[in-house]
C-alpha cells in the first residue's frame, strides 16, 4: 500500500510541474505610428503595445540599460521592431485634415506564460 501511495504522489507531483510550463503559442500585435512634426522634418515615432494609457505611468520604450530609447529615422524604428523579433504585417497612410499619418502593423509570437506574466 506505501509503494502504490508513493507511486501516485510522484505522479501527481509530475503532472502539476507540467501544468506550470504552459508553452501555447499567442499571437500579440503591436502597430508604430509616425506623425510628422509641425515645421519641421523630423516625425514623432509611438508604438502602440495595446496596453492602457495612464497620465502617470511613464510608457516609453528604453534600453536595456534604462536610457530612453530615440529613433533617429522611421526606418531606425522599423529596424528596432525586427531586432525585437516582431514581424512586419502591414503598413497604411491615415489622412488627417492636411496631415498624413503612418501606421506600420507587427505581429510577434510568444508563449501563453509570457503574455499572461507581464499583465
Amino acid at each position: 500500500m506505501k509503494k502504490v501511495f508513493i507511486l501516485v504522489f510522484v505522479q501527481v507531483v509530475t503532472l502539476a510541474s507540467f501544468a506550470q510550463n504552459d508553452t501555447t503559442k499567442i499571437e500579440q500585435y503591436c502597430q508604430v505610428i509616425v506623425t510628422p512634426r509641425m515645421l519641421s522634418n523630423k516625425v514623432t515615432i509611438d508604438i502602440d503595445f495595446g496596453e492602457e494609457k495612464s497620465f502617470w505611468a511613464d510608457t516609453r520604450i528604453r534600453t536595456y540599460d534604462g536610457k530612453l530609447k530615440k529613433f533617429n529615422t522611421v526606418v531606425d524604428a522599423l529596424n528596432f521592431m525586427g531586432k525585437e523579433g516582431w514581424v512586419f504585417i502591414n503598413a497604411y497612410p491615415v489622412n488627417n485634415g492636411n496631415i498624413e499619418i503612418y501606421h506600420f502593423a507587427f505581429k510577434k509570437q510568444f508563449t501563453r506564460a509570457e503574455v499572461f506574466a507581464v499583465k
